[in-house]
């Protein structure tokens, strides 16, 4: 048996090589790559894609993987090699159902469509891209028809990125979630708006670059395997262990932008470098799924990179960086003005408190759309509608309304935000678990200290990589299954505490 497991390994080492080769592409593509190479690039992720999928559904594996189940119901279920071959069975059963030619035909269209959104977001021109959006929305229905015998047409779709999770249980959770926070808004947004007019300043590229650079390499991203660089829209990727990067995008007149976002990406990155080398190439060499994911993007951006103990640590620092700016600023003024709870347009640009309710719109939007009860050209304004009605302002235009994301024009519709809000609920549960452990870790975070919580994070959630499922690592890291109450019980404690009530 040990002689197929290697075969097995090694055939899913050479597809994972070719992803990685696409990951390249893609990296280039939304950072250096000009204009005109968008149409011979999508060609090239088309090529990948079908090569990828085509050894990966090839019959050899399929006969590997049968002639292991054996092998793999006889050892535990958290081992090292029951748990790849369980992983690499589920995600080529679900590969073999999609047919070559259409993952190459998705690909394809999916790099016309994102070359199109870069350029009609800044153009406020969705019209330009209604029918690539049209197509993906046809495509996503296709997509999820590959898998019948779903109880909604969004669960296959979800299932590729938070795999265990239905419809039918995100909704549960939104809903809970929903009804807690939308008093909680209204409390904090009828007071008097906290002042950030000293985030709204001149502050250099380069020296906000340096700064977030710093800030980063303590909290533990290696940058013997990673680097940083400029994009559309931030985001990680990696192409192994490696070798994890990530992007940002900066405001001069705007240091929120880029600081938060370099530590939301670091977060992502460094679960991807926490990983366990010896899984390299192997289908569990990746993050449990996108909500686990977010959770750490999130626990490192929030719960750390917007807590007060933090920044009485790094805001000296930051003051000596801009001392024009912010030399006459106190830290109470730069903390209430980091954590500025306003009803605003950009989902990557809320707050804490108001960031759930963009998600969850979001989600309730790709249902609409792929259930036919909202059509594609009516998405701007049912955009505007609902922007108001649960948000309380109204998008003047659809650069801050339908276009200001890049998911649908990246990728399917279906599965593409639910993740965000699971990893925010899964932060707060994760940090007390943590600091249940180590209570020091609050005071060190005040120090600029940041090893026991990192280490925390490897031994526990990082080294497993998709070992396990998000519900599964919850249980094991945290002791209970997931919950909303840790994350509103962190919500109300932290903003009560900012806006006395």
């Amino acid at each position: 048996m040990e002689a197929k497991l290697q075969e097995l390994k090694k055939r899913l080492i050479e597809v994972n090589d070719l992803h990685a080769s696409a990951a390249l592409l893609y990296w280039d593509q939304s950072t250096y790559m000009p204009s005109g190479g968008a149409e011979a690039r999508g060609r090239q992720l088309s090529t990948l894609s079908e090569i990828a999928h085509q050894k990966f559904t090839d019959d050899a594996i399929g006969k590997l993987l049968d002639d292991l189940r054996p092998y793999e119901e006889s050892l535990p279920y958290d081992s090292d090699e029951a748990s790849l071959i369980r992983v690499a069975r589920r995600d080529y059963e679900h590969a073999v159902k999609m047919p070559a030619s259409f993952v190459a035909e998705f690909s394809s269209h999916i790099s016309l469509s994102y070359n199109a959104w870069t350029r009609a977001r800044p153009d406020n021109d969705f019209a330009s891209v209604l029918p690539y959006l049209e197509k993906t929305l046809e495509l996503s229905r296709r997509k999820a028809d590959f898998f019948p015998g779903y109880a909604h047409i969004a669960d296959p779709l979800i299932a590729d990125s938070d795999y265990g999770m239905e419809v039918a249980s995100i909704r549960e959770l939104f809903r809970g979630l929903r009804e807690q926070l939308v008093p909680l808004v209204h409390q904090i947004t009828d007071q008097p708006p906290a002042d950030d007019s000293c985030l709204q300043q001149h502050y250099p590229v380069d020296q906000q670059i340096a700064f977030g650079l710093d800030v980063i390499k303590r909290l533990g991203y290696d940058f013997e395997r990673g680097r940083q660089d400029m994009t559309h829209h931030p985001f990680m990727t990696k192409f192994s262990l490696g070798d994890v990067r990530i992007t940002t995008r900066f405001k001069e007149d705007d240091l929120r932008e880029a600081l938060f976002s370099t530590i939301h990406e670091s977060g992502h990155a460094m679960y991807e470098q926490g990983i366990r080398m010896d899984f390299e190439g192997t289908p569990i060499a990746r993050g449990a799924t996108s909500g686990v994911h977010e959770s750490q993007s999130r626990l490192w951006e929030n719960l750390v990179g917007r807590s007060r103990g933090f920044w009485q640590f790094f805001y000296p620092k930051l003051q000596a960086t801009f001392p024009q700016q912010l030399g006459d600023v106190s830290l109470d003024a730069f903390y209430r003005a980091i954590n500025k709870v306003e009803r605003s347009l950009i989902r990557t640009d809320a707050d804490e408190v108001t960031y759930n309710l963009h998600v969850i719109m979001r989600f309730d939007f790709e249902l609409d759309l792929l259930e036919g009860r909202l059509a594609v050209r009516d998405l701007p304004d049912a955009w505007r509608e609902r922007f108001t009605s649960d948000i309380g302002i109204t998008p003047t235009d659809d650069r801050d309304g339908v276009l200001q994301d890049m998911h649908w024009y990246s990728d399917a519709i279906g599965g593409q935000f639910q993740g965000y809000t699971l990893g925010n609920i899964m932060s707060a549960q994760l940090m007390d678990a943590a600091v249940k452990a180590n209570p020091a870790i609050p005071s060190e975070i005040q120090s600029g200290e940041f090893a026991t919580l990192h280490g925390w994070l490897k031994e526990n959630l990082y080294q497993h990589g998709a070992k396990f499922t998000a519900s599964e690592l919850m249980e094991r890291v945290t002791g209970g299954a997931l919950s909303t109450e840790p994350y509103v019980r962190y919500l109300r404690s932290k903003y009560g505490e900012l806006y006395q009530f």
